[in-house]
């Protein structure tokens, strides 16, 4: 089980720990020491759409309108951080943590 986001993220660390908890072994990909992939950009953007980017983050925030209107796959390789957290392979593929997410995952 990968959990793709950053250590720092209080969403991801409630995340790992409600994971490792259930007895799950999730790994942490800090995703600003090991960026994703071209195709595991793609693959999220497939997945998720315009949800994959965080539009209320403080990396949004800093970005000029025009970086604003880059193609998503671009800002995702420019700003790592922009990606709604987190993003977790397990049994399937899932978004965030919300009731949903934990529900599949956990």
């Amino acid at each position: 089980m990968i959990v793709y986001g950053i250590k720092t993220c209080g969403t991801v660390q409630k995340a790992l720990a409600a994971l490792t908890a259930a007895g799950k072994a999730p790994v942490l990909r800090d995703i600003r020491k090991e960026p994703l992939t071209e195709a595991e950009i793609a693959e999220f953007i497939a997945a998720f759409g315009e949800k994959l980017i965080n539009r209320s983050s403080a990396t949004w925030r800093g970005l000029s309108e025009a970086e604003r209107d880059a193609p998503n796959e671009s800002l995702l390789r420019a700003h790592p951080t922009l990606m709604k957290r987190p993003v977790i392979r397990g049994d399937s593929l899932t978004l965030g943590w919300d009731a949903a997410a934990q529900m599949a995952q956990l």
